[in-house]
């Protein structure tokens, strides 16, 4: 397939540097560059992506490729947002010596990452600042569950080892606190371990994955057709964006595309659900600044959403809508004339709650300069989303790697740099507004036509990426196809995986009761990191 413009002068760049060491694989989509490369080839590629064309490492995975290749891949996701491109570097692991280089020293963003490939892989990092466990914790027995010889079936004994000893903390007067990781509302849990000096957090430590689900693994036992419920279970506020992300990845892995109609109605899906998430957000975050009358408004606009999602879907979080191919169910006249309706109703009603906060000095008081998660942060720690665009990290997916029907409508991306709360909630506040006018534009031009088309029996040893700009940030699945229409390896990313770390940096020098509304503000999902 023909490379972007932009792509092949790259292409021709790294031929030029790097030679033979470098091999171009083939890619479903001319916006991405797959390339196969030597192991030792790894840092001075990252390198050249980054001083040369200001990428950003959206993502590092590993394969077990033994059985074919007797080797571990490892890949390198990189985002040439400037170029409109990917760009994926695939490096080979021995079998008999797993080991891996690590990058977090350069690029803190990779951390977790890297360490979940030692987990998950059993490949062992070399010059990781941090190798110890992330995704398995210390008591887990002694298993690498991604690897192939792996049964998902396994019994695991009970768990008897040593709990997770969190780092000591040292100096007259300097305590810790624990939160967690049982928390008093319904969700899941995380341990948060303050260590402060008198009120300001000195050191936040987090501690994740305590509902590891092994969904990775899941993907590898279900026929392709079964994995689209599968991704709508991996964050329940985003089940749409996952599963229509997962949806991309099976359907460029195929050569399927789904018709016009049926992108158009993604895209209002996927609107839909920035509408409910970021209108509960911004209520949540008044109520934990005890502005609890802004918070009723926003609970009653958030239901508002929530029905007219039921009246276009039969369900409140738009899960049985996304489908191989396109989308379930179509809109009629009548669905369409009572959502373009209720996008003008909102939009007055919201504008009015909007108002109401703005002009609260009290709420303006505790939310400014409260949180603040600078921009060189934000970068090191490659934070995307909602929290990275409040911290001057310009980047979207809809507009950066057009997906569905975003190609065809005009928004504006909002970017702010002081990082703080009262930001944040300014983002969601004005992605709300560019929402309003996404969905009335997709309703003007929406296309005639079916909404879905036949994907069929997806060939075996086909690779591909699917994208997503989630409500809460960038969403990747990528897969590998195997026979039998089944898949040999499914790679998640939700954002949250991403920004968690950003907490630790943005709570420094708050004292603990900002925590819950810092904590709001970033709104991250235990079940999509823990996967």
């Amino acid at each position: 397939m023909n490379l972007l413009p932009e792509l092949r002068t790259v292409l021709d760049e790294l031929t030029q540097r790097f030679g033979s060491q470098i091999e171009r694989a083939p890619a479903p989509q001319p916006n991405e560059l797959y390339l196969h490369a030597k192991l030792e080839l790894a840092s001075a590629l990252c390198s050249v992506f980054y001083k040369k064309y200001n990428a950003r490492l959206a993502g590092v995975f590993a394969e077990d490729a033994r059985a074919a290749h007797q080797v571990f891949f490892v890949y390198y996701l990189y985002a040439l947002d400037a170029a409109h491109g990917f760009v994926l570097v695939r490096v080979p692991i021995p079998q008999d010596q797993p080991e891996l280089a690590s990058l977090t020293n350069a690029i803190p963003a990779v951390d977790w990452q890297e360490r979940e490939i030692q987990d998950l892989f059993g490949i062992k990092l070399i010059g990781h600042p941090n190798p110890r466990r992330c995704v398995l914790h210390d008591d887990w027995p002694e298993v690498h569950p991604l690897r192939k010889d792996f049964d998902v079936r396994t019994q695991l004994p009970p768990f008897t080892g040593a709990r997770h000893k969190f780092r000591e903390v040292e100096g007259e007067g300097v305590f810790q606190v624990p939160v967690g990781p049982v928390h008093a509302g319904i969700i899941e849990p995380g341990h948060f371990l303050f260590s402060v000096a008198g009120e300001p957090v000195l050191y936040l430590q987090l501690r994740m994955f305590y509902v590891h689900k092994g969904t990775e693994k899941l993907f590898e036992s279900l026929p392709i057709s079964h994995g689209v419920r599968l991704a709508e279970s991996l964050s329940g506020d985003s089940s749409f964006a996952h599963a229509t992300a997962f949806c991309h990845a099976v359907e460029r892995a195929s050569g399927a595309e789904a018709p016009p109609r049926a992108r158009a109605l993604r895209t209002v899906c996927l609107e839909l659900e920035r509408l409910y998430n970021h209108v509960a957000d911004i209520g949540a975050i008044c109520t934990d600044v005890a502005f609890v009358t802004a918070h009723m408004h926003a609970m009653r606009l958030k239901e508002r959403v929530l029905r007219v999602n039921e009246q276009l879907t039969g369900n409140r979080l738009l899960r049985g809508m996304a489908a191989l191919g396109g989308v379930r169910f179509d809109f009629d006249a009548s669905q369409l004339r009572e959502l373009a309706t209720f996008v003008d109703e909102f939009e007055r009603e919201f504008t009015d709650l909007a108002e109401l906060i703005r002009s609260h000095s009290g709420t303006r008081d505790r939310l400014e300069t409260t949180g603040v998660l600078t921009p060189k942060a934000a970068r090191d720690l490659g934070v995307v989303g909602i929290a990275g665009r409040a911290s001057g990290f310009d980047h979207d997916l809809r507009r950066d790697f057009p997906h569905d029907f975003y190609d065809q409508v005009q928004f504006s991306v909002p970017v702010f740099t002081e990082g703080d709360v009262q930001r944040r909630l300014a983002m969601r506040r004005e992605e709300l507004f560019q929402s309003f006018g996404i969905l009335r534009q997709v309703m003007a031009k929406l296309p005639e036509g079916p909404v879905r088309t036949e994907v069929g029996e997806v060939p075996p040893d086909r690779v591909a990426l699917g994208y997503v700009e989630g409500w809460r940030g960038e969403i990747f699945h990528w897969v590998h196809t195997a026979p039998g229409n089944r898949l040999a390896r499914c790679k998640v990313k939700d954002p949250s995986l991403q920004n968690w770390p950003a907490l630790s940096e943005a709570i420094l020098g708050n004292i603990i009761p900002d925590f819950p509304v810092v904590n709001k503000s970033f709104n991250l999902s235990y079940s999509g990191t823990d996967r």
